[in-house]
């Protein structure tokens, strides 16, 4: 399925910027950034709840926000993009 995670970290203090630091490696880690704090990540269920634990025990929830969309398997036809950035398609191999 495809999730999109979005995230608002606060960076006011040092500790933000360090925990904006981690929850952006964490999303990299399983997805494509899209846009700043956007990433398109594919996984399943046991993955999904994996990733959100792991970012749950990031941010501190009195400054930080996380949202977590499911677009399901059937995604294709659920995006529209517009614009400079070239579409990544998620199902072909990535080269490093």
């Amino acid at each position: 399925m495809l999730i999109v995670v979005t995230y608002d970290v606060s960076t006011e203090t040092a500790a933000g910027k360090a925990r904006l630091r981690k929850v952006a490696k964490q999303c990299q880690n399983f997805g494509l950034r899209v846009q700043n704090s956007v990433f398109e990540c594919k996984m399943d269920e046991a993955q999904f709840v994996s990733f959100k634990s792991s970012l749950l025990k990031l941010i501190d929830e009195e400054e930080d926000s996380l949202r977590f969309y499911r677009l399901g398997n059937a995604y294709h036809n659920r995006i529209e993009h517009y614009g400079s950035k070239k579409v990544q398609d998620l199902d072909a191999p990535i080269i490093f």
